[in-house]
């Protein structure tokens, strides 16, 4: 622990207050910066990931050796790494972002009503906003840009994991700012590991006015008991791939090795495999043996094993875990109702795909399937604001209010109504 850091544990809550207090005075900058100075920010701190290319790599080396004396798993260590490409597809992100519409004053509808008021209902950034993540530095650098550009305050409380890598993020994301002339409060990394500091966030409803969690579910939960602020919750990634029996068995092939192992770790790796009892004499082989040769563990249940008996048992537990790392579930059902009956009890509501040539039954999955993101003849690996043209995202909500799926900069404002008149009293 540093000199810096051992002080600011000294008295958490009040560097807590004086970080949210910040934001809250910039908040009211922003909220009216011009569109093109949000984008030249983070136009800016592009350049100064790619500039800073070095120091980005040996702050991450720093974050990786504590990681493995640590003795963190595989699937923690490959979310944590960074090396060139990774920093490259991060800068690339922000650009992407920057060019992305401002969505602030967006006129989202309008109408005159009879006695001539004009009502409009336009978008507007939602506040203060406090991002809890674990292990991935790119969240700092993808929330921060996104709470930019939708005229929001960031207070960013990273993993101690990535607590290097994370701050020397910031240091571009602040000379982005500095570069646009808008306060350096906009962007705020917690400058500690003690979880206190999340504690503290959680109480301090006047100042903050949304928290986001992103990872593992002891943190979500651990912000919900305890928070006094409205949560956009980004809840495990149990994830489903259901091969239909009208499916198509190289499509099947592909897509599923793909769902699952292209990155393990990621929260849309497809966890259970669902196959119809109808195709599982010719399918469940050739699609397991793919897996298999690519170094995933397969669990399946009696139907599976029969057929590719190397798989070992599935037990209940397995149909309600998010693996992150080359371990997969199996399991034959009847059909597409088996599998959307499947999926609706054991899923979290994250992403679920079907591989069909049946247009009617794909479409009953995607109706019938209760979460955020479903999809037809595709990897759950898409799941990812950045493959649905957002630039990036801070996670793919679970929940219900306000937002759903990838949370984007569309997702992280909320509306007024304007009303003009010329005189009208209400009798």
């Amino acid at each position: 622990m540093s000199v810096a850091e051992a002080r600011v544990n000294e008295d958490i809550e009040a560097v807590m207050r004086d970080m949210a207090g910040a934001a809250r005075e910039a908040v009211r900058a922003l909220a009216v910066a011009p569109s093109e100075a949000k984008a030249n920010a983070l136009r800016a701190a592009a350049d100064a990931l790619r500039t800073d290319n070095a120091a980005l790599l040996d702050a991450n080396a720093r974050d990786l050796e504590e990681a493995r004396r640590r003795e963190l798993g595989g699937a923690m260590l490959d979310r944590l790494a960074l090396d060139p490409r990774r920093i490259e597809a991060m800068a690339n992100g922000l650009d992407e972002i920057a060019a992305l519409p401002d969505p602030v004053g967006d006129v989202m509808a309008e109408w005159m009503r009879p006695n001539g008021l004009r009502i409009a209902r336009v978008r507007v950034p939602l506040g203060v906003i406090g991002i809890i993540y674990e292990s991935r530095p790119n969240v700092t650098a993808d929330a921060g840009a996104l709470c930019l550009k939708a005229g929001n305050a960031a207070i960013l409380r990273g993993g101690s994991e990535s607590f290097h890598s994370s701050r020397a993020i910031l240091t571009a994301l602040r000379h982005g700012l500095a570069r646009a002339k808008l306060p350096e409060a906009a962007i705020q990394l917690v400058p500690t590991r003690d979880r206190a500091a999340v504690g503290a966030m959680l109480k301090m409803a006047e100042l903050i006015d949304i928290i986001v969690p992103r990872g593992g579910k002891s943190l979500i939960e651990r912000v919900r008991r305890e928070s006094r602020i409205p949560v956009i919750a980004h809840l495990e990634g149990i994830c489903h791939t259901y091969v239909d029996g009208e499916a198509d068995l190289d499509t099947a092939r592909k897509v599923v090795l793909n769902a699952k192992m292209r990155r393990t770790g990621v929260c849309g790796a497809t966890e259970t495999l669902l196959i119809d009892r109808r195709i599982a004499a010719r399918a469940v082989a050739p699609i397991l043996e793919d897996l298999a040769a690519a170094g995933c563990e397969i669990r399946g249940d009696a139907a599976t094993r029969a057929l590719f008996p190397a798989a070992l048992v599935a037990t209940e537990a397995d149909w309600t875990t998010e693996y992150l790392e080359a371990i997969i579930s199996v399991r034959v059902v009847d059909g597409v109702d088996g599998a959307i009956e499947h999926i609706n009890r054991f899923g979290s509501h994250h992403t679920d795909a079907i591989v069909t040539c049946d247009g009617a039954v794909a479409e009953r999955f995607l109706d019938r399937v209760d979460s955020a993101i479903v999809l037809h003849n595709a990897s759950t690996q898409f799941a990812d604001g950045g493959e649905f043209g957002m630039g990036a995202e801070i996670g793919i909500s679970t929940g219900r209010l306000h937002a759903r799926g990838p949370v984007g900069v569309e997702q992280l404002t909320t509306f007024k109504y304007v009303v003009r008149g010329d005189g009208q009293v209400r009798p």
